[in-house]
């Protein structure tokens, strides 16, 4: 998934950046509302995880904005992450739109089990994926084909994990750096190629990842 983080506190929204990437997610951050409100426009989000005391304005405001401001791309769920603890305030947050609500300080480890949970409810089916012979647990972030064991980097984790939530679809690079690389990947680059190409090599033969010329590629989706 690509999460949208919008965090004020340097030094926190590196720390949650850092722990999310190696978890396997793609991580845009964002320090005010209108840096967060530049992203929203050109991108897609699955999570959005707004801190609501921001120094250019209130979060809930632009969470109220999601749903009626056509210009800004309304991320599939949202995760309310802020010190705000008073009864009054989550049902704030809530009432305005967002699917959960943390309160700081909080364990990295049960932010991560929120997000995985807003993912089941955007249409993951469970912490655990499997196509054929493939099998992903987003929980303990292993894989395995057969009953070998997958050493994947996060980067090839993340790719396999979109590749298993769209089997047999053909998804362009262009769809694959929106979901699974973050704001600082090079449209031009080659780097799908080279995390495809490394991603190929470990879940071996027969070959499971196509390559549909001129369109892009697609996971086989066997029975």
């Amino acid at each position: 998934m690509r999460i949208l983080l919008l965090e004020d506190d340097d030094d926190l929204a590196e720390v949650v950046a850092l722990g999310l990437r190696n978890e396997s997610y793609a991580v845009d951050r964002a320090g005010t509302r209108a840096e967060a409100e530049e992203l929203l426009v050109t991108t897609d989000y699955d999570v959005a995880c707004l801190d609501l005391g921001l120094p250019d304005g209130d979060g809930l405001e632009l969470l109220r904005r999601f749903g009626a401001d056509p210009v800004l791309r309304r991320p599939r769920r949202t995760l309310v992450l802020t010190a705000r603890d008073a009864v009054t305030d989550r049902v704030a947050g809530l009432d305005a739109g967002a699917d959960d609500y943390l309160v700081k300080p909080f364990h990295f480890a049960e932010l991560v089990a929120r997000i995985r949970a807003l993912g089941r409810r955007a249409g993951e089916t469970g912490a655990t994926l499997r196509v054929g012979d493939l099998g992903l647990d987003l929980a303990r972030h292993r894989a395995w084909r057969g009953e070998a064991d997958l050493r994947l980097t996060a980067r090839e984790f993340s790719l396999l994990r979109y590749f298993m939530h769209h089997p047999g679809e053909v998804l362009p690079a262009e769809e694959l750096l929106e979901h699974v690389w973050d704001v600082n990947a090079d449209p031009f680059t080659t780097s799908v190629r080279v995390i495809l190409s490394r991603l190929r090599r470990k879940l071996g033969d027969p070959p499971l990842i196509d390559t549909v010329t001129g369109v892009g590629y697609r996971l086989r989706a066997r029975p």
